[in-house]
């Protein structure tokens, strides 16, 4: 399991923030048509989920891949942290609920990564810049104990449960 120190979960919650200032439609733009402007949200939200499950229990390049953005997050977020506002870093605690990825689950993962390297390729210069941005909020938030870390929980049985329905109709 990768761990996350406070210098990842700051470098997540940035990329989050700063996502969210972007796509932010103003209150009006809100009122007149949430469902679109949500839709907005959609690939970088899509691509979070992502990054969450890589974080899952994966291994080989995929999982490699992802301990090595977390890794690195994590170095620049306590670099930040020490040299930028004086804070020590340090790991924060972990998930207590940690839900692996079943065999078919991992299976997923794998068709998900084909069809994220697909939507990047096909992407604008805009939209590509969301989903990248997606997957990295995803690893660095989705092992920490916060919200975001809990949203782990319920998309690594979801892909369990999508996994084993889909190899089990095969």
């Amino acid at each position: 399991m990768n761990f996350v120190t406070y210098g990842g979960v700051t470098v997540g919650l940035i990329l989050l923030c700063y996502e969210l200032t972007l796509w932010w439609p103003g209150l009006n733009g809100l009122k007149k048509d949430p469902i679109r402007q949500a839709a907005r949200l959609l690939p970088f939200l899509l691509s979070w989920a992502y990054g969450c499950l890589t974080t899952l229990g994966i291994a080989g390049l995929i999982g490699t891949a992802s301990s090595s953005v977390l890794g690195l997050s994590n170095w620049l977020g306590d670099a930040a942290l020490l040299w930028g506002v004086g804070e020590q870093p340090g790991q924060l605690a972990a998930r207590e609920t940690f839900t692996p990825l079943s065999g078919p689950g991992a299976c997923l993962v794998l068709i998900l990564t084909a069809v994220l390297i697909a939507a990047v390729k096909k992407a604008g210069d805009e939209t590509r810049g969301e989903l990248k941005r997606g997957v990295w909020c995803g690893i660095t938030l989705g092992t920490s104990a916060g919200v975001a870390g809990f949203a782990a929980v319920p998309l690594a049985q979801a892909a369990n449960w999508i996994g084993d329905h889909v190899y089990e109709a095969a």
